[in-house]
This record gives structure tokens, sequence and C-alpha cells, in this order.
């Protein structure tokens, strides 16, 4: 094979990994060397002005995506670089590209089939090119860095979507629609002989035909098929203690990562996690192993992939209840066979406390308590439609970006619906990839008149992207909007009070408002060390008097609509 159809990977010395450039000139030449077979080009620029690529390759050298639609041919979708820090997926790609446009054979095993890429999804991280970053890494010898050019960590921004590479990606996802989705990484974590480890969508939350196919057909196809490659595969590594003797737990990817923003449209996701410590070469091939094993389960069953999403999007068209939330279901504790180092503990020599570290020449192999059932926490009940209110519009792109089906109202309109109220909320201390998260809330349900407005958006849950409004809009939904803060302005109370003013105003209001006296009395029992502060009583009678109430203060805009 002539050096220019040679990746950097294969030109060095298998400790390192493409750079941007040298990356998409590789595809731009394949294509017009291979203009039959792939077809590749810009899909967008990220933050930093950097062009964002994907490329299409199909046997009979059909690129047109409507007519692919049309003709429903699946789609196996491969991510790359979302960590640039964690490249082997970047380099594999280039390599399982040319040999499309190479061997006749492997172009032809695709049959029907597409194979879409986006050959490096954090092109910022990637042009941030050191080798300090990955503290516990073992190669390449340098690569890019996992934060984007606004430092943020795009497997966290599928939902928020902060960067434009979130806000193309979500566009270039719904339109391509895949069926099954490889999104590659390398692992942080414990020590083990494994290679390779697999994150994918979680069955019970994928759910029912579909979940139940991932789990007893595909998962275990995968497996035996990469042992049959000799990349013995095991679960992603994600111990209940300190080490994984005694026991892992699947990975719930909410709908803020890759799987699970893919499970929003009922598409099986996988994140496989090559180990930071075993050479880069090993992590190299394997991931090249477990994207073409993935790929060829989704050719020989596509029919039956394509079956199940469409009964998942029929169902979620018409279902009166919606999980939402979900928990570790500590009853339902499967087993897996594992093989492990023995974990040991011994002084440290930079503080005064005992460490953990694996022992390699203790290798032991046994059955562990697996945890990979999830039972739903919070469950819904489904409207027939919400309303987001015009004004909310980065909601409204977002529905938009998913294909979500919805109408502006063309005139204004009463109506009867349920609303939330935002009794309390408990947000992280510190910003999570530059929002102040909201892990806990405390919600009121309340039927009640509203007046929509000419322009409203009102979106019906009868349509195939339920899935994806029910986990934004509800606001217990692990990734919902309202959790990311994107309704944060309702928590703030405008206006105030002068306390001399005041005082004796809170005094009327006690005499002529039974319930607030009621709550008030209330209150100092439970809080009479507050007795001694008036701008905790004053605050406690402004807040939840009636005459001075503003009725926008906690009350979440997005209105349900049940008949």
């Amino acid at each position: 094979m002539s050096a220019d159809l040679q990746t950097p990977y294969e030109l060095g010395n298998h400790n390192q990994t493409t750079t941007w450039e040298q990356c998409i000139a590789f595809y731009q030449q394949l294509a017009q060397r291979f203009p039959t077979i792939l077809h590749f080009g810009q899909i967008g620029v990220s933050d930093a002005g950097v062009p964002i690529h994907a490329g299409v390759v199909t046997a009979d050298g059909v690129f047109d995506r409507e007519q692919i639609a049309l003709e429903k041919r699946p789609v196996f979708f491969n991510n790359n670089g979302i960590h640039p820090g964690e490249p082997e997926g970047i380099d594999a790609c280039m390599a399982l590209v040319r040999d499309f446009c190479m061997q006749p054979d492997r172009l032809a095993r695709l049959g029907r089939s597409v194979f879409l890429f986006i050959p490096i999804y954090n092109v910022d991280g990637c042009h941030h090119r050191q080798n300090t970053s990955r503290v516990n890494q073992d190669g390449p010898e340098m690569f890019g860095f996992r934060g984007n050019s606004l430092h943020l960590d795009l497997n966290r921004d599928f939902i928020k979507c902060d960067s434009l590479n979130a806000q193309v990606f979500n566009q270039f996802f719904t339109a391509w629609d895949p069926d099954v989705m490889v999104d590659t990484h390398t692992s942080n974590g414990a020590d083990y002989p494994y290679t390779m480890t697999l994150i994918h969508t979680q069955a019970d939350k994928l759910g029912g035909g579909l979940g139940q196919f991932l789990r007893e057909t595909m998962l275990p196809a995968i497996y035996q098929g990469m042992q049959q490659r000799g990349w013995p595969t095991c679960p992603y590594v994600n111990p209940v203690q300190e080490s994984p003797d005694q026991g892992i737990e699947e990975f719930l990817e909410t709908a803020r990562f890759s799987t699970g923003y893919a499970a929003l449209h009922h598409t099986i996701g996988f994140m496989p996690e090559t180990h930071m410590l075993k050479p880069f070469a090993d992590r190299y091939a394997s991931m090249r192993a477990l994207v073409e094993v993935a790929l060829e389960f989704t050719i020989d069953h596509a029919a039956q992939i394509q079956q199940l999403r469409d009964a998942a999007r029929q169902n979620g068209k018409t279902r009166n209840h919606w999980p939402v939330n979900w928990q570790r279901d500590d009853e339902r504790v499967s087993t897996v066979r594992f093989k492990g180092y023995a974990a040991c503990h011994r002084p440290s020599i930079v503080g005064d406390y005992s460490r953990l570290y694996y022992d390699k020449n203790q290798i032991w192999e046994k059955e562990i308590p697996y945890y990979n059932h999830f039972k739903a926490a919070v469950v819904v009940r489904a409207p027939l439609a919400y309303v987001v209110p015009q004004q909310w519009r980065a909601a409204i792109e977002r529905l938009q970006w998913n294909g979500v089906e919805f109408e502006r109202l063309s005139a204004n309109k009463p109506v009867q619906a349920q609303s939330y109220t935002i009794r309390s909320v408990k947000s992280r201390p510190h910003p999570y990839e530059g929002h102040m998260f909201h892990d806990e809330m405390e919600l009121e349900t309340a039927i009640g008149q509203h007046q929509l407005r000419e322009g409203d958006v009102w979106v019906p849950l009868n349509q195939e992207q339920a899935r994806y409004v029910i986990e934004t809009l509800e606001p217990q939904a692990h990734d919902s909007f309202f959790r990311w803060g994107f309704f944060n302005s309702v928590l703030e109370k405008k206006e105030a009070y002068s306390d001399y003013v005041f005082e004796d105003m809170a005094a009327e209001l006690l005499e002529t408002e039974p319930a607030l006296k009621t709550q008030f009395e209330a209150w100092k029992l439970a809080h009479p060390e507050l007795l001694m502060q008036q701008s905790a009583v004053l605050d406690f009678i402004f807040a939840h008097c009636q005459r001075f109430a503003e009725p926008e203060w906690r009350r979440y805009p997005v209105l349900a609509i049940f008949e």
C-alpha cells in the first residue's frame, strides 16, 4: 500500500495519533480518489471557527440523505474524538474507511447499510495538542485535550447545547436518524486485564422490545465477537465500592451523554472505553475490532433493529405514563465473570494515609455482583400536549433541532392546564459544565386556567419525538431543561420591600389573610430560632402573602394540557 493511503498511525511507531490537519486531508484525498464510495464534507463549525466534518460510505454510491431515508436503509454511526485525548477511535476510523475504499469484499459486506461517521467531533480540543493532560494514560506521544475552546466537556453537552458542536450534532443526528451509534472513548478508573470495556444504552431505560433486544441478543453477540477476535471485553468497570472484586454497576448514561441522548431518539448507543494503562497499539486494535463487530451485527440484524425502533416510536405516541428518572434496582442483582488484579493497600509516600494499588502478579477470576438493572424512580402522566411560551427561545430552539413537531398559536387562547410550582430546589455548590445544575427539587402540581398568547408553541405528544419532549420538558427528568437552568429566572422574586414600611403591612396581612396566618404559625413552631431575625420573619410573610404575590415566581413556565 502506498504511503499516501496509510494513516499517520500506520506510518509511525504505533504510539502516535493523527493531527486534525492530517486527518481531514486524508479523508479529502480518499473522497477525491473514490467518489462512488466516500462522500466527505463540512457540516458546521466549532466555537473557535474550526470546520466540523462528516463522511458517508455506501456500497452503491448513494449518499443523498433523503433518498437513504426514503429507502429505509440502515444507518450505522461512528462518532470519534469527542475527547481528543482519547484518540484511538479517530485513527481506527481512518483505516476502516480507507479499507472500505480499497477492499471490494469489505465494501460489499455493507449491502444496503450506510456507514456514517464524524472523524473528529471536538475539533477545538484536537488542536490543543500536548502530552500532559491525560495523567493516567499510556500514550500516544502527543494528543488533544478533553475540553473544547469554551472549556466544555462535549460529552455533557448534548441536551444543553452550549457549544456550536452540540448544536450541529443535534441537527445532524436527527437528520440522519442512525439505528446504532458507536462513540469511541478511553477510560479512567480501576486497573484490570481487559483492554476493552463497554458502556451501552442502559437497557431498562431504553425500554420495551428494543431494550430487551439489546440486553438479550446484541450485547451477548458483541461480547462473543470480541472474544473471537482476541479482545475479551467486559462491561464498563464502575465499581460499587473501592475495587471491582466487590461488584460493578452499569453506568446510567443520562441524556447529557452521547448514548443517553441517542436513546431519546430510540437509537442503540455504545461508548467503548479502552483501558488507559494499556499500550496505545492495543487500544487502537481493540477499538477497531469493537467498531467492526458492532457494525457487522447491525448489518446482519438491521431489519429487526429498525422494526423495534419503529415500534418504540409508535408506542411513544400513545403512552399514558413515562418514566423520567431512574435508580439502581438493588433487588435484581446479576453476576458477571470477571478477571481482575488483587486490590491492595500500602502506606502513601506523599501523605499520612493508606493508598490503593493493584498487584498485577495476583490475578483472580470469579463471578462478581453486577448491578445491571434500573427501575423508574419518577413516572409522570403523559399530557396531550405541552405549551412552551414563546419567550423561552432556547428551549424551543432545541426542540426544533431535534425534529420535534410543534405549531405556533395563531391567536390568544384560554386553556385549562397543569402547572408546576417549584417549592424548593437544591443546586450544586459549584459550576458544572458552565451551569449551576439542579440536583433536587420539590414540585407542587395545580390545575387552573391560563391565557396563551399568539405565537406560543403548542407541542403535541402524539409524535415520534415524544421521548425527547418528555425528557427535556418534565423538570424531574435526569437532564431536563429545568435542571440545566434554562428557566432559572423564574426562581428569582423580582420585587422587594423596605422593612420599616413593610413591618406594619405584615401585621395587617396576618389579620386579613387567614391562610397566611396559619402558615406563619406553623413556620414559627418549626423555626423558633428565627423569630429574632426581622429579615427572616418579614421574608416569610412577603413570600407567602397573596396581596404582593408574583404569579410567575417559582412557577415553571411550561404547561401541560390534558384535555
